[in-house]
Parts: structure tokens; C-alpha cells; sequence
């Protein structure tokens, strides 16, 4: 009944003051518009064989073409499965690393140490993809340090199958400190009284974790790895351009960089558009199926 009257209290304090209410939602809303909805009409592209003297309603509507070339073309199955793969594999070994840095950091009690140690683990956030990019092939190139460490020659970016694991290797170290943000504030909230029982009852850190740390970011987890699992067809192109050489391409070409190529390098607008909005649609089926999967999972909790 209480829950009921808030509710009702509360509608009624919005009618009230509805004005406040457009005051602060109205730019937010207009830009959204303007930058989020208005370039959704660019998708027709896709469908047309586009001029840019034309413009997209004089260009001629060519329907599904562009699609089914891609579909039917040769490399579709080496360009998904290299998107899918360093997805995946990116979700599988990067997700619990910010999760395992937070609990950690729970556990150190000195402040001073716990700012210094955070520090440290967020500033490789702050580094550009590029400059990151131009670290990594410095460090693994065949005169770099790793190769004057073991002694070795190798060229490392030349080797299709070490890229993907020198991709999610540099992806893990620049944005595992800063994702463990989130957890580390939930954990904050945590209950200390449940923490202080558990020791009394005799449980180790491990079952203190298990049982009081980890429930208490529970609800975080989930959403996080829903909306990560929802994205794993959106990779940028950026990295993966960075750090694609002519020698790497048969692993680091995916659809990403293959859109930029056709769209930007040759010119081919309506083919890139399709393959972007190919893309995208396969990211809004995962997303629903992880959500729904996860839903059934966790007690009816999803997005």
C-alpha cells in the first residue's frame, strides 16, 4: 500500500512540475535526435546503388544485391569467424579480469597503497589506441625488447596466429583497471556486517568472497556481461587496422576493417553499408539472446 502511494505521490509531483522536467530533458533529447535518429535514414545507402551527385533518394534502388554479394562471396566465412572469434575470445579473457582486480583491491585495506596500486592500473586507460598500438609493435618487433629478453628474432606481427592473442593481450592490459571501476564502487556498498559474521563463522577469504563479495556485485556482473556479449560483433576498426600488417590479414581482417576499406578506400558506399548494417543487425539478435538466456539464468534479472 505504501509502495502504491509513493508511486502515486510521485506521478503527481511530476504533473506538478512537468515544466522542470522539459527544461532538463529537452536538449538531451533533441541531440539524441539529431546525432542518434536523423543519420539512421544513412541506411537506406544499403539498399541503393548510391551517387553522391544523386544523393540517396535520386540513387537507384538496387533492393537486397549488395547483401547477397557479400553473402556469396568467398571470404564472408573467414571475415565473420575472425570478428566472432576475437569477440569472443576477448569476452572469455578479458570479462573476469576487471572483476578479479576489484575484489583484489577490496582486500587491501592501507588506503595509501590501494591509491597508488589503482593509479597504476588506470593509466594505461588514458593511452590512445594508436599510441598503444605503436607500443605494441615496438615491444614485439624483431629488434624490440620481448626478442632482446629471450634472445630470439621473431616477428611477432607478422604471424596470423599470434595476432589475436596480441590483441586481447593489449585490449586486457589498457581496459581491464579502468572496467574494474564499477565493481570496485559496488563493492564498496557491500555489507561489512555480513563480512565481519563470516569471519567469526571461520571463513577463509576465498569463502568470504565467494559468499559476501561476489553476491554483492551480482546484479553488476550481469548487466555487464549482457551488454558486452550484446557487442560482440561491434569491434573497431581502429586497433585492428593498427596493428594489421599484409603478412597478419588472413586473422586481422574483420568486418570492421573491411567496411572501411570498401567504404572509405574504394569508394563502394552501398556494398560497406550493407556489411555495417549486417554487422549491427547480428549484434541486436545476440544482445536479445543473451539477454533472454541470462534472464532465465538469474532469476527473471536481465536488462
Amino acid at each position: 500500500m505504501k509502495k502504491k502511494n509513493y508511486r502515486e505521490d510521485k506521478w503527481k509531483y511530476i504533473k506538478k512540475n512537468w515544466q522542470l522536467y522539459v527544461i532538463f530533458l529537452f536538449p538531451a533529447v533533441v541531440l539524441t535526435f539529431i546525432f542518434k535518429y536523423i543519420p539512421m535514414g544513412g541506411i537506406l545507402i544499403a539498399f541503393k546503388d548510391y551517387n553522391a551527385f544523386k544523393g540517396i533518394w535520386g540513387s537507384d534502388w538496387v533492393g537486397l544485391k549488395y547483401f547477397e554479394r557479400f553473402i556469396s562471396s568467398p571470404d564472408f566465412v573467414s571475415y565473420l569467424m575472425n570478428t566472432l572469434k576475437l569477440s569472443l575470445y576477448g569476452l572469455l579473457w578479458g570479462f573476469p579480469v576487471p572483476i578479479l582486480l576489484a575484489l583484489i583491491l577490496n582486500r587491501i585495506r592501507q588506503e595509501g597503497i590501494k591509491r597508488k596500486i589503482q593509479l597504476l592500473i588506470y593509466l594505461p586507460n588514458f593511452i590512445s589506441v594508436i599510441v598503444l598500438c605503436g607500443m605494441v609493435k615496438i615491444f614485439l618487433s624483431p629488434v624490440g625488447p620481448i626478442n632482446s629478453v629471450f634472445g630470439t628474432s621473431a616477428d611477432f606481427m607478422s604471424m596470423p596466429e599470434a595476432f589475436r592473442t596480441i590483441y586481447i593481450a593489449s585490449g586486457i592490459w589498457q581496459g581491464a583497471g579502468w572496467g574494474s571501476i564499477l565493481y570496485t564502487a559496488s563493492l564498496a556498498n557491500a555489507s561489512q556486517e555480513l563480512t565481519e559474521a563470516a569471519i567469526v563463522d571461520g571463513a577463509n577469504i576465498f569463502q568470504q568472497i565467494w559468499h559476501v563479495d561476489l553476491p554483492a556485485i551480482k546484479s553488476v556482473i550481469v548487466i555487464q556481461f549482457i551488454l558486452q556479449a550484446g557487442n560482440i560483433m561491434s569491434i573497431g576498426f581502429e586497433k585492428a587496422y593498427a596493428l594489421q600488417t599484409d603478412m597478419n590479414i588472413p586473422a586481422s581482417e574483420i568486418l570492421a576493417t573491411y567496411v572501411y576499406k570498401m567504404g572509405l578506400l574504394n569508394g563502394d558506399y552501398g556494398f560497406s553499408t550493407a556489411v555495417g548494417l549486417f554487422n549491427s543487425v547480428i549484434n541486436v539478435i545476440l544482445l536479445v539472446f543473451v539477454n533472454k538466456v541470462v534472464s532465465k539464468l538469474n532469476e527473471g534479472q536481465g536488462i
